[in-house]
């Protein structure tokens, strides 16, 4: 580890956006101009880093992902924010979608306290909220819904019964993250539940980039026309009568290009010490 200087620098905690890079915001891309080291997610555009980031900055890839591939560990970022911020950095976290939706920032929180190391957050467009924008489905529409839920499934088993039941009767829309691998769980237990046949499920794959893929279908023939589906990551569920909107105010065609917007991470290639080129 560098040496400790005698004064102290920055965090900020910031927001990339859904994935479209002209969706982070105008603060976020005014610290990246002005940061010395970038600690940057892997639902980051590169288009984000390429264009905003000062060229002498430092960007260290943290990457994480669910279940598969190599994920950086919560402890290295940690040593990182600490390292640098000792140094009298000015250190952007900067983190896919809003900082604040299931991410891990109340241990980078809790790490720039303990160190004494000053922070901001800044929030950002949250994946629920542009992949709903771009395929056209508003998740609060006056008559079909009067509020909408943010919930994950990762796990099979993180769910209750119970509130499986409350979740299928419910008329709040549901949107779930990181969740189309256990898709196969979540629709099971609504049908099981006895959810409306009226409420329709829409998966969303890499929502607001030039790959968005928008699959529609009714939860009760999803297990004969979608069911063991491996989806692109990340991919987004929506389900309510809301989704119905999507046919009447789709903006955006379907993308049918095979190709990842967002790369896995692999250990191979995660430099901890890189500067972006």
């Amino acid at each position: 580890m560098a040496a400790i200087t005698n004064h102290t620098g920055k965090l900020i905690l910031a927001g990339a956006g859904p994935g479209h890079p002209d969706l982070i915001t105008v603060k976020a891309a005014r610290y990246l101009q002005q940061a010395d080291v970038v600690l940057a997610d892997r639902l980051v555009s590169k288009e984000i880093l390429t264009s905003y980031v000062h060229p002498q900055a430092t960007i260290i890839y943290v990457g994480k992902q669910c279940r598969r591939g190599y994920s950086t560990p919560q402890q290295s970022i940690n040593a990182y924010i600490v390292e640098y911020g000792l140094q009298g950095k000015l250190v952007v976290r900067l983190k896919g979608g809003d900082v604040s939706i299931f991410s891990n920032i109340l241990d980078e929180l809790q790490t720039a306290v303990a160190h004494n190391i000053p922070y901001e957050i800044i929030p950002g467009v949250t994946a629920a909220l542009g992949a709903a924008a771009f395929a056209g489905i508003p998740l609060t529409a006056r008559g079909f819904s009067t509020a909408a839920r943010f919930l994950t499934a990762y796990k099979s088993d993180i769910v209750t019964p119970a509130y499986w039941k409350e979740l299928s009767q419910t008329t709040d829309t549901l949107v779930f993250y990181m969740s189309s691998e256990t898709l196969d769980d979540v629709v099971e237990n609504l049908v099981k539940n006895n959810i409306d046949p009226e409420k329709l499920l829409a998966v969303i794959e890499q929502a607001t980039t030039p790959m968005q893929h928008v699959h529609i279908t009714s939860l009760y023939e999803y297990a004969a026309s979608r069911k063991g589906r491996v989806f692109a990551s990340p991919s987004l569920v929506i389900i309510g009568k809301v989704v119905a909107l999507h046919k009447e105010f789709s903006w955006l065609q379907n993308s049918y290009c095979s190709d990842t917007y967002f790369k896995p991470v692999l250990q191979s290639s995660i430099k901890y010490h890189q500067q972006f080129d």
